[in-house]
């Protein structure tokens, strides 16, 4: 007798290499998503050297042709602008409840960027580090976390560019 055959599950292409969330980037450099992690504990340098540390890897990896301050800056804008709706006033309990109302579009970036990177605004890399910030939220206080790490990496990104 033959197995009876399993039916076919989709491998989940968000983190192919889950165990060590290093990306390898073109120059040799990695960028380590793993460090990047928002709750409770954030860890002492998430807005500081882990924000620079991605901003770099990022540079290298696209800056130039992809990954124009332009357009990383849209989806930073648009984090910005969740963020506001959701945290801008109220109670922690009506924070909770808009960000219920609003995470489907909160999620909704990493579609946005998907479609940046088709269009080829961005590169894998940059659509990889989104998609986990955005994996990252998880409440209104988890979201404003990712708007100030973004902003962090934003800030330092720029810097790069002047370098």
């Amino acid at each position: 007798m033959s197995p009876t055959p399993q039916p076919h599950r989709m491998q989940s292409q968000r983190h192919p290499r889950a165990a060590d969330h290093r990306r390898d980037l073109p120059d040799g450099k990695q960028i380590d998503l793993g460090k990047i992690r928002f709750g409770a504990q954030v860890d002492a340098q998430l807005y500081a050297d882990i924000a620079q540390e991605a901003a770099e890897a990022i540079a290298a990896s696209g800056r130039g042709e992809k990954n124009k301050d332009t357009q990383l800056r849209r989806f930073y804008d648009e984090l910005c602008l969740w963020n506001e709706k959701i945290n801008g006033s109220g109670t922690a309990e009506e924070r909770a409840r808009r960000y219920a109302e609003m995470a489907p579009l909160v999620k909704m970036l990493k579609a946005k960027v998907t479609y940046a990177r088709g269009r080829k605004h961005v590169d894998e890399n940059y659509e990889k580090l989104l998609h986990h910030v955005i994996d990252e939220v998880k409440d209104a206080k988890t979201l404003e976390q990712a708007k100030l790490f973004m902003e962090a990496f934003s800030g330092f990104y720029k810097a790069i560019g002047k370098g």
